[in-house]
């Protein structure tokens, strides 16, 4: 089974930048889901797809994976480019 490390980014929902700070390991899934045919719900037997861990740093979420004897995958985070505003720029005129 194969886990995946990276760092999560922000959703469209949330302002600031909080819950993207630590990294994450979760494992893939081994087989699809599968439809209850009762109520239509999708569901799996994978236990493993329910573990989801978080770590401060990439190298502390690639030492426990190599601890325990797990194979990984590092995805590594877009960097944001920051611009600078500047509040007068707001009402400068340019034609």
């Amino acid at each position: 089974m194969i886990a995946r490390i990276f760092k999560p980014t922000k959703n469209a929902m949330q302002s600031g930048m909080k819950r993207c700070k630590k990294w994450k390991l979760e494992y893939a899934p081994e087989k699809a889901r599968e439809i209850d045919p009762l109520m239509g719900w999708t569901g799996s037997a994978d236990m493993k797809s329910q573990i989801r861990l978080t770590f401060d740093s990439k190298e502390d979420a690639v030492a426990y994976a190599e601890r325990n004897g797990i194979d990984y995958v590092v995805n590594e985070p877009h960097v944001r480019k920051k611009r600078l505003k500047n509040y007068a720029d707001v009402f400068a005129f340019r034609p």
